[in-house]
């Protein structure tokens, strides 16, 4: 997603268990005496007034009932059920979610043959698995791992020959149940009460040779809650609202896709399972990267082992939504042709294309929430985000389906992120609304982007920090390498080339990289000599391992809290460099946003956007430094690769860093308080400051910083960035004016009050958060236990010093608000040194 919003992969699957043979009713199952449940003959239950579709399974609709007739041959199969909505309310948005073409539920099911003429459609987990059915362990991992009957089912008739059993589905689908709808989560979230099944019915049961298509229109109670995705609460108020749900019952492979092994050198999500038979002397989390089904055509197998270019058999295809805005949609279209030639690294052309969907006149049975077909699929939201999920195959790891999101409001962001970081640079952009060409190429990036997720790929937010700040600015260099080697980068445009740089859009913009091109070889690139993924591992450390001495391919995750390298909305390979000429372009769009924001007969409205843009803006750049402050970089690494997999960022980069905050952040940014922007928008001038401010110094004076300080000093000694070192490079910048006896601006005593806030923080934390109402605590890292290291013992040894310093300076000072403030930070300073005083 494009908003820091990611979600890495599913790890939920499932594992098999011995079902009944498939094949016709075993002689153990005929009817039990006095069931009155015995089949019918197929002639007299399926007469020549049904309506039959045939494909996967047949359909058969008859006085308003749906049966399938299930072949034996399918009985045993596994099938993946993909759930979306197809038309939805507008009062039942909540966020990003209650649009049509939203996923809503996804499981794997099977038919079983059961006794007494039964049917029994399990719900299957792949959490502990054993793929190989001729191991010592493959029963008993089964038997251990039953897997649970969700619904069964009364065979209605036997078809001819006893080649498959007709069961009666209506009620199932006609109901309400998590295998075909709404998951207990998103019911709760979405505050979705009882079926009213007077007012919901089957629309169309559609059927394909892979495939079932199920329709159907659902009206729900809607209950309303004290509590935010709670139970109703007694006497709440209910309202009924009615959707339009589109099922997919998708056959997986009889034989899976030959999986490959995760690797944490190359950002792919990736599906796993525990594995009780791969290791011998234990148990194994095995981890498939997510990727779609590309293989050469039987006839060109000996040119792909040649290496030349073949087609695949089957190449990935995306459609465009045909509500989507038409002058958009070229522009859609590319961002997933420019993946065309990644794939050729791995040996395959024409492997991904957009088409326009079919009309109904071309093609009559196609439909966009088909879980065969793949779209980029148009929302009209107010959310200015894109997301691009896919679905797997949990035994493989093969993606099956994918719906790529792109809510309208996606332009909104576009606009204000190229406005603030490129207007400077970029004539275009020094406006409200952005021309048609300008707005298309930020689509297509938005598009390239996401459909590199479909494809399997994670952010990479490490990728711009292998380029070096002053390249840049480099016009020929940036404009034939791009500012990022990845797409899959949140490096949207580069900030750091200035106007005199005389850089064109293409060194601005993102693009498909040399990382990307990477990924998808390593990902897509077929071995055939060999056979499985073990034995292929050896082989891609090989050459993972040669392709890594080219920097540019490095991947940085992006959920490591630790590693500066690795961050959103960063570029270049120097925070504090790259940020500096950042605040320059940001300085050149202040004295200019009043003239950029207008439009006739609007209000400030534009100002006010646009000035928050360039306070968010400055204040990444900010956290961007901040970050290498107790900074740890993370390289992964095989056993056979030298080198450390963690190092502490260089003293010197630390105190680079803290010099940098001194000067930029905590010495006052008069140059954004313009009071002719102020005193339109409203904001006040020591609220924009603390907004700044306060964030950053209670990270730099966090327990988890502090703690990893103590940490490094333990490693390195006195080559480490100690506690002590940032204490005092702090107190020398945001206190400088108490050795030199000057008055201390309203700013600065606003800053140093949250300064003596974040140390009291320390010596007096606050007890534990209590859970949110959904039951859940969020915590950025693992806590840090202040009583068992030196951080309190240096903390208070601090405020002491730094006590003593405060009095003697309130004790000579002139101005008479800042003797105040500094007798006031020393009785605070008291407070947090002795708590019951």
């Amino acid at each position: 997603m494009l908003a820091g919003i990611f979600l890495l992969a599913s790890f939920s699957l499932h594992a098999q268990d011995d079902g009944p043979p498939a094949g016709g009713p075993p002689a153990a199952a005929k009817p039990a005496a006095g069931k009155g449940n015995k089949p019918k003959p197929y002639a007299e239950l399926i007469t020549d007034k049904a309506v039959t579709k045939s494909g996967m399974f047949k359909v058969h609709f008859l006085d308003d009932k749906y049966y399938f007739e299930i072949p034996n041959e399918m009985l045993g199969r596994e099938i993946l059920v993909v759930n979306h909505i197809a038309k939805a309310p507008a009062d039942m948005r909540s966020g990003f979610f209650g649009y049509a073409g939203d996923q809503i539920g996804q499981n794997v099911i099977r038919f079983d043959k059961g006794p007494n003429d039964k049917i029994f459609l399990r719900k299957l987990s792949f959490s502990e698995y054993t793929p190989d059915s001729t191991s010592s362990m493959f029963a008993a991992v089964n038997n251990s791992n039953i897997q649970p009957i969700a619904e069964a089912f009364d065979v209605k008739a036997y078809a001819p020959e006893s080649k498959g059993s007709v069961i009666d589905v209506t009620d199932f689908i006609g109901g309400d149940n998590d295998i075909l709808f709404f998951r207990s989560a998103a019911k709760r979230v979405s505050q979705i009460g009882n079926l009213q099944k007077e007012k919901s019915y089957i629309v169309d049961v559609n059927a394909f040779p892979m495939n079932l298509v199920i329709n159907t229109v659902k009206t729900h109670a809607r209950t309303s809650s004290s509590t935010p995705g709670g139970p109703p609460t007694p006497g709440s108020s209910t309202e009924t609202f009615t959707m339009e749900m589109s099922n997919s019952l998708v056959l997986l492979p009889e034989k899976p896709m030959q999986p490959r092994y995760y690797d944490p050198r190359i950002g792919y999500f990736a599906v796993g399972y525990t594995d009780f038979d791969l290791n011998p002397q234990g148990i194994e989390a095995v981890r498939m990267i997510k990727r779609w089904r590309l293989e050469p055509k039987d006839e060109d197998m000996e040119k792909y082992k040649r290496g030349e270019l073949v087609e695949p058999k089957k190449p990935i295809v995306f459609y465009i939504d045909p509500t989507t805005p038409e002058k958009w949609v070229p522009y859609l279209m590319q961002g997933v042709d420019d993946w065309k030639t990644a794939y050729e690294k791995a040996g395959f052309k024409n492997a991904i294309m957009a088409k326009r969907a079919p009309t109904p006149e071309e093609d009559p049975e196609w439909s966009l929430l088909d879980a065969r077909y793949s779209a980029i699929i148009y929302k009209p939201s107010t959310i200015p985000n894109a997301s691009g999920p896919s679905t797997a195959d949990p035994r493989s790891g093969e993606i099956v389906e994918s719906r790529i999101n792109w809510y309208h409001n996606v332009m909104l962001l576009l606009r204000n992120w190229y406005f603030v970081q490129c207007a400077p640079l970029d004539p275009g952009a020094q406006m409200m609304t952005f021309d048609d060409e300008l707005m298309g190429q930020l689509i297509r990036f938005v598009s390239s982007h996401e459909v590199g997720h479909t494809l399997g790929l994670r952010h990479n937010h490490g990728s711009s920090s292998t380029v070096p700040v002053d390249s840049l600015r480099s016009k020929a260099w940036v404009e034939a390498n791009g500012h990022t080697p990845s797409i899959m980068d949140y490096a949207r445009f580069n900030y750091v080339a200035q106007p005199e740089d005389n850089v064109g859009r293409v060194g601005l913009f993102p693009r498909i990289g040399d990382y990307d091109d990477w990924a998808i070889e390593w990902g897509y690139r077929l071995f055939p000599e060999f056979s499985s993924a073990d034995a292929e591992r050896g082989h891609l450390n090989k050459w993972t391992i040669e392709k890594l001495k080219n920097k540019r391919l490095w991947f940085g995750t992006e959920s490591n809290p630790d590693d500066p390298r690795s961050q959103a909305e960063q570029v270049g390979d120097d925070a504090m460099k790259a940020s500096e000429y950042g605040i320059k372009n940001l300085k050149r769009i202040v004295p200019n946003l009043m003239t950029w924001t207008k439009e006739p007969n609007e209000s400030y409205g534009n100002l006010k956007i646009m000035y928050d843009q360039v306070t968010g803006q400055f204040n990444r750049y900010n956290n961007h430094v901040a970050k290498y402050v107790g900074g740890i970089m993370e390289t992964p690494k095989m056993v056979e690769e030298s080198g450390p997999v963690y190092e502490l960022v260089s003293k010197a980069e630390q105190r680079r860093a803290v010099d940098y905050l001194n000067r930029n952040l905590f010495a006052t940014p008069t140059w954004l308080l313009d009071k002719n922007i102020l005193n339109k928008t409203g904001d006040k001038a020591l609220s924009v400051t603390a907004g700044l401010q306060n964030g950053v110094l209670q990270r730099l004076l966090s327990a988890r910083t502090l703690g990893k300080l103590v940490d490094a000093e333990a490693e390195a000694g006195s080559n480490a960035y100690r506690i002590n070192d940032l204490l005092n490079d702090l107190r020398n910048g945001i206190w400088s004016e108490v050795p030199l006896n000057q008055p201390i601006s309203v700013y600065r005593r606003q800053l140093q009050k949250t300064y003596v806030e974040a140390l009291n923080a320390v010596l007096n934390p606050a007890p534990p958060a209590a859970a949110s109402a959904s039951g859940f605590t969020f915590s950025f890292g693992p806590p840090v236990d202040t009583d068992k290291t030196d951080v309190k013992a240096a903390v208070r040894a601090h405020i002491v010093n730094l006590r003593t310093q405060v009095l003697t300076a309130a004790g000579t000072a002139t101005d008479a608000m800042t003797k105040a403030h500094l007798r006031e930070m020393a009785a605070r300073m008291d407070k947090a040194l002795d708590p019951k005083a």
